[in-house]
Order: C-alpha cells, then sequence, then structure tokens
C-alpha cells in the first residue's frame, strides 16, 4: 500500500482581543474549554491532523495571532505563506464586528497566494451561545468583502467549529496552488497541488449564503 500524501496548511486565526481565538483552537484541536485563557502575546501555535480521505492526510498549523498586533508591524512577519484564514469577532460586542474590515483588509494586504488571489477567508461569528439571535446582514457582507462563508460558533458548546474548518480546507484544496506537500516525512516541498481528490471537492454545502 502506498503511504498517503501528508499536506501541511499554515492557517490563520486573527480577530480582535477577547473574542474566543485561543477557546476555538483549544476545543477544536483538544476538544477542552475553559473560561480562563491569557491574553495570548505576539503568536501562539497548534497543530490539528486531519484524515482527510483514504489518500490524504491534512496537517492545520494554526496561528492563534493576538488581538492587539493588527496595531503591530509583525504581522506581515506572521501572515507570510498562509494559505487560509479563519477570522473571528464576538457577537456580544459590535466593535469586533467593526474591526472585522480592518483585520481584513490587513490580511489581503499583506499575503495573497501564489495565483495572486487572496488567501481563503472564513468568518466566524462567536459566541453564539451568548446571544440567540440570527446574524442576518452576514450574507451579503461576505459576499461583498470577500469571505467564502461565514458561521456561527461557540468554543463553549462546540458549535459549527468543526464544520467551518472543513469549509476552510475545501477552499484551500480547491485553490490550484495554495499547499505545502509533505512528500517525506524528513523534507517538506513547495509545490501546487494537483490529484484526482481536487476534483471531487465542492464547498458548496458549506457556504452560509
Amino acid at each position: 500500500m502506498t503511504s498517503p500524501h501528508k499536506l501541511l496548511f499554515k492557517v490563520l486565526v486573527i480577530g480582535d482581543l477577547g473574542v474566543g481565538k485561543t477557546s476555538i483552537i483549544k476545543r477544536y484541536v483538544h476538544q477542552i474549554f475553559s473560561q480562563h485563557y491569557r491574553a495570548t502575546i505576539g503568536v501562539d501555535f497548534a497543530l490539528k491532523v486531519l484524515p482527510w480521505d483514504n489518500d490524504t492526510v491534512i496537517r492545520l498549523q494554526l496561528w492563534d495571532i493576538a488581538g492587539q498586533e493588527r496595531y503591530g508591524n509583525m504581522t506581515r512577519v506572521y501572515y507570510r505563506e498562509a494559505v487560509g484564514a479563519l477570522l473571528v469577532f464576538d457577537v456580544t460586542r459590535a466593535s469586533t464586528f467593526d474591526a472585522v474590515l480592518k483585520w481584513k483588509d490587513d490580511l489581503d494586504s499583506k499575503v495573497t497566494l501564489n495565483h495572486g488571489r487572496p488567501v481563503p477567508t472564513v468568518l466566524l461569528a462567536n459566541k453564539s451561545d451568548q446571544l440567540a439571535s440570527h446574524q442576518p446582514k452576514l450574507d451579503s457582507f461576505c459576499r461583498e468583502n470577500g469571505f467564502v462563508g461565514w458561521f456561527e460558533t461557540s468554543a463553549k458548546e462546540n458549535t459549527n467549529i468543526e464544520e467551518a474548518a472543513h469549509c476552510l480546507v475545501e477552499h484551500i484544496l480547491n485553490n490550484e496552488e495554495s499547499p505545502v506537500i509533505e512528500r517525506d516525512p524528513s523534507s517538506l516541498v513547495l509545490s501546487g497541488y494537483a490529484s484526482a481528490a481536487k476534483d471531487r471537492l465542492n464547498c458548496s454545502s458549506c457556504v452560509k449564503w
């Protein structure tokens, strides 16, 4: 039997301070939740291994970017070689939604894929367990501002986090030249992703508009 392709994707998790980025990552990677995370300083990292199909194993390197970093000069370094992003806001704090486009503009100005397009970005309306009302304007907002989809999420209740990540990975795979393919456990090489698996992917079910 041939060993599966091993793909390594760098994914950014960005948004204002206190929106729940670390909680989302902890829930997704370790299936744990705590009310008491300290604020991230600079950047933190986590690794999620996804057995995608019989031929592919995906490793998501999640970069937890501190909320205050948009005001600094280091985001260009942090964003380098990213192929996707989760942009998070807190549904209970309007100011964090007001900052979404500033984060998106910062991201788009500092990193693009090899073919020049912006990296696929999924918007997360987090802490949905604290707010029952739907977010009706997000469909048009995402269409108009280049998001590939959006999800109401709750790290506390583990709502839509797996689904949002799955949606993002499908969009990453559908980009012609985004992945880093790990052909051998001892080496990483940059390469476009071209295989029959890509043709089978369809993210229409995950886009929320």
